[in-house]
């Protein structure tokens, strides 16, 4: 095991599962992963590889035994009409039959309906009585008079669920975490690989669960397919449900004037709705003006009665088109059906993911540590429900005045979620909470950068916040605004090409009245010092944008990275060779230096691919040479040219994300500006004293 997860069974034994068992479990069974991280938490809780293995045999077993296929079901009935009571795991929904006066549950696969229950039963299980839930449940076959001519009776059910958790020791064995540490526990309780994310690409994970641990909380999701959008409320929590976009009313999401059966709102924490977008969709209209007033007030009335509830409301669908596209010619909200482009109904959502920027689920994303059993998870954050965590946004943070009581609510609950999610236990540190702020300001920032495109009577705010403890004000950003020069609410054209004004930038002017030689053959005289920081998940960035300006007219180019040891490491260094040729005069040379270390073993390996690196460059007029470092303490990284200019590099040339390699065709294989970056500082950095030549 990783010591990551050795401490996790050393603080939660018992809590938490091997997660790739719940994929080898899956198979052909149309469970819900909570479901099967039940059984696996009765039988498999443990790090000890034999108990494992016995565990997962007898959940094997119980599986073939009980849970029922559908092709199979008539062998099912047979079966417990020869031994009068059968145990099966199903998705039991139940009913009131109103002539008769009793209720009637139905299996869904084992395919029988009017099955007698009891009243009692159903009292202590209301859910049972709003689409349905997976239960274990002993079946009765006794076909007689007393039966009332149904010979299916429910003699005993339990739903699949954990009855309790210590919310209180939860949050005492948090503190045996660093936030890393958890946000890497989180993810891969999610059954994920955190290896393969960003810090912005965990939040965004994350956020999806906000509306199970906060109460009344409106997310949107729009993005490409294959992101896994849906996948956390269909198969994370027992206390969420997720329905179709188009199959929704109001009797049905909101309450049955006939009957006066509340709906869905009424019984599940979460209430998603899957494939929510479509141009071509029919909305009904009144269904959308009661959304709008339980979406902002809790509460929805048909007729004369007013009701309220707590449940949260997620919204996924796919998008059409490039958010470059959408940014220029319309909204990020233009996939949607046009019932619900109502102004006030998108005013009511609190965030909206960026769903582009997730990457689609590959083999590699998939975690094969140990994670929180889901259902134990699930029962943690329905217990954070009841809980308000915004107080600690106020303690340190003050926002901006500009923003409305809509915006303030957006921006504090999502701050509030993500707080209850990471930081549980109330113990951070004041950045780690200014990013979580900053992240729940760009969320409602989204929002309502679309709104002012949609109905011009919006008025500007700002997005920004005043930290209390230095009184240092910042605006926010979202990140297609900063990638893509995005004015959204002065309805200004994306530029085509990024510019360096779209990062933060810190500059230095260092002209000098004494022209020297460095500068009679430096770059244009534009380019300045400065410092700039690239946020997580950008693209529209290369070598070329980057660094192109600011290689013109140099003759020696010194590259140090001390990790230039992989093959794609190496490919970097021809990408930024690339660059030198392309801005270099035809028929000069450029010496290009690089100085790197080695992975023990793999000195002479990389010797060979240097010297074919510089055998192939040569006949493109770059004179290509290098050296190893190997003291301990080289970690500098760095580009420095003859004309006078040194660039720092926080992660030296590897600051691009992985391609899909399940992706062979795509772009960002061949063209960097469409690859994802990770979060990093560059400084350029001009001397005008002295020359950098070897």
């Amino acid at each position: 095991m990783q010591p990551l997860d050795e401490k996790l069974n050393q603080l939660f034994p018992g809590k938490v599962v091997l997660k790739d068992l719940t994929a080898q479990l899956k198979g052909n069974a149309v469970v819900p992963s909570y479901v099967l991280e039940y059984l696996l938490g009765q039988y498999c809780a443990t790090d000890d590889e034999e108990t494992i293995k016995q565990g997962l045999d007898t959940v094997r077993d119980i599986l073939l035994k009980h849970f029922i296929h559908r092709d199979e079901s008539e062998l099912i009935k047979a079966t417990i009409r020869e031994k009068g009571v059968y145990k099966v795991i199903d998705k039991i929904g139940v009913t009131l039959n109103e002539k008769k006066d009793f209720y009637e549950a139905a299996f869904s696969n084992l395919g029988i309906r009017q099955v007698l229950i009891e009243d009692g039963i159903v009292k202590k299980h209301r859910k049972l009585l709003t689409g349905g839930v997976w239960c274990i449940v002993d079946v009765r076959y006794e076909h007689s008079d007393e039966t009332k001519g149904f010979p299916w009776v429910v003699e005993r059910l339990k739903p699949i669920q954990i009855s309790s958790v210590d919310l209180d020791e939860y949050k005492q064995l948090r503190a045996g975490f660093t936030t890393d540490e958890w946000l890497d526990v989180m993810l891969q309780s999610l059954g994920l690989n955190p290896e393969h994310f960003t810090k912005r690409a965990k939040l965004n994970q994350l956020a999806r669960l906000i509306p199970f641990c906060e109460n009344n909380y409106n997310l949107i999701e729009l993005g490409p397919k294959g992101t896994g959008k849906s996948h956390v409320f269909s198969e994370f929590s027992p206390h969420g449900i997720l329905i179709s976009g188009g199959d929704v009313t109001q009797a049905k999401l909101f309450v049955n004037n006939a009957s006066g059966k509340i709906g869905l709102v009424g019984f599940w924490d979460t209430v998603a709705f899957d494939e929510f977008a479509g141009k071509d969709k029919r909305v009904d209209k009144k269904l959308v003006d009661i959304m709008k007033n339980f979406m902002a007030n809790k509460s929805f009335s048909r007729g004369r009665d007013v009701y309220g509830a707590t449940a949260s409301m997620a919204f996924v669908g796919n998008t059409d088109h490039s958010v470059p596209y959408m940014l220029r010619h319309s909204h990020l909200f233009v996939s949607l059906p046009n019932g619900y482009l109502d102004s006030a109904f998108l005013d009511r959502i609190h965030c909206y993911l960026p769903g582009w920027e997730v990457d689609k689920l590959r083999n590699e994303m998939f975690t094969n540590g140990y994670g929180f059993i889901v259902d134990y998870l699930a029962e943690v954050l329905k217990g954070l429900r009841k809980e308000d965590y915004s107080h600690l946004l106020k303690a340190g943070f003050q926002l901006s005045d500009t923003l409305t009581s809509r915006d303030r609510d957006g921006v504090t609950k999502t701050f509030s979620g993500l707080m209850k999610l990471v930081f549980p236990h109330g113990v951070f540190e004041e950045k780690e909470s200014r990013e979580i702020l900053e992240f729940a300001l760009e969320g409602r920032k989204r929002v309502k950068n679309q709104l002012y495109k949609i109905d011009d009577t919006f008025e500007e705010v700002k997005f920004s916040f005043t930290d209390t403890f230095s009184g240092i004000t910042k605006e926010v950003l979202t990140l297609e605004e900063e990638r893509f020069q995005a004015k959204v609410q002065q309805h200004k054209e994306v530029l085509g090409k990024l510019s360096f004004d779209s990062f933060t930038d810190t500059s230095r002017d260092t002209e000098s009245d004494t022209k020297t030689d460095s500068e009679s053959a430096a770059p244009p005289p534009s380019l300045k010092s400065r410092t700039i920081s690239i946020r997580d998940g950008m693209t529209g960035i290369s070598y070329e944008n980057l660094f192109g300006d600011y290689l013109e007219g140099a003759s020696v180019v010194l590259i140090t990275d001390p990790y230039i040891r992989q093959r794609y490491q190496i490919i970097n260094v021809l990408d930024l060779i690339r660059v030198i040729i392309g801005r270099k005069q035809e028929g000069e040379e450029v010496a290009v230096h690089l100085t790197t270390s080695y992975d023990y073993g793999n000195k002479e390996g990389l010797r060979a691919q240097l010297l074919s690196l510089g055998e192939n460059v040569l006949q493109a007029g770059i004179q290509f040479s290098f050296e190893f470092e190997e003291g301990q303490n080289f970690h500098a990284r760095s580009i420095q040219t003859s004309s006078g200019w040194k660039i720092s590099l926080e992660r030296g040339l590897d600051f691009f994300q992985a391609p899909d390699r399940e992706n062979p065709f795509g772009l960002e294989w061949t063209m960097q500006e469409y690859r994802k970056v990770k979060e990093t500082t560059i400084t350029f950095l001009k001397s005008a004293d002295e020359e950098i030549v070897e």
